[in-house]
């Protein structure tokens, strides 16, 4: 479900997705026609999306925990698109980053993926082009994310096994037979082992 707000930065319509985990588009430019385009795209095509006018109101105002990723100008005034992305990556926020630029524009959206953006677009943009790669930056973001809540399930189950727990999962995982790990004094919670091993390599 979406629901329409105010942006307290430029008066454009947001297309916020709820406390879900529903994918919401972040859009930012200063341009109000290529916002305004943008915005009927998503609308049309019930896409959940956020705009913002400038870098500055982005890095303010965006939420970057959530399923997302970033239509970012490369040229807007004051704080310009790879400024936006620099400081994206002083917060340590990995979010997808898509660039629009101009024809001329291109040498600077190369560099923009060399620091990890992961496409650019050329403006004027086509909508079915646009929209499919917004689709696959979600799905990027998408495993990205799955990834994390696996590793940190996997980092909480391996902080609660006791040292000769530990010991245990040791042997399994560098292939010693079922003797050698039956030596391992009885106390040791087998089940709770192989409970961790299966999360952390199947």
């Amino acid at each position: 479900m979406t629901r329409n707000l105010n942006s307290a930065t430029d008066g454009d319509a947001r297309i916020s997705a709820c406390e879900t985990d529903e994918p919401v588009v972040i859009v930012v430019d200063d341009d109000e026609l290529v916002r305004s385009a943008l915005r009927r795209l998503f609308v049309s095509s019930k896409v959940a999306a956020e705009f913002y006018a400038s870098g500055t109101h982005l890095l303010a105002e965006a939420r970057f925990d959530r399923l997302t990723c970033i239509i970012l100008d490369v040229r807007m005034p004051g704080m310009d698109g790879l400024e936006v992305q620099a400081r994206l990556k002083q917060r340590h926020v990995d979010v997808p980053l898509i660039f629009l630029t101009a024809s001329s524009d291109i040498p600077i959206a190369v560099s923009a993926m060399r620091e990890g953006a992961i496409d650019f677009i050329e403006k004027p943009f086509d909508s079915d082009d646009l929209l499919a790669r917004v689709r696959h930056a979600i799905d990027r973001h998408r495993h990205v994310r799955r990834e994390a809540i696996e590793q940190r399930v996997v980092s909480r189950k391996l902080t609660s096994l006791t040292p000769r727990e530990y010991d245990v999962l040791e042997a399994l995982v560098t292939g010693k037979t079922n003797k050698q790990i039956a030596r391992i004094p009885r106390e040791t919670s087998r089940l709770r082992v192989m409970a961790a091993w299966r999360t952390r390599f199947l």
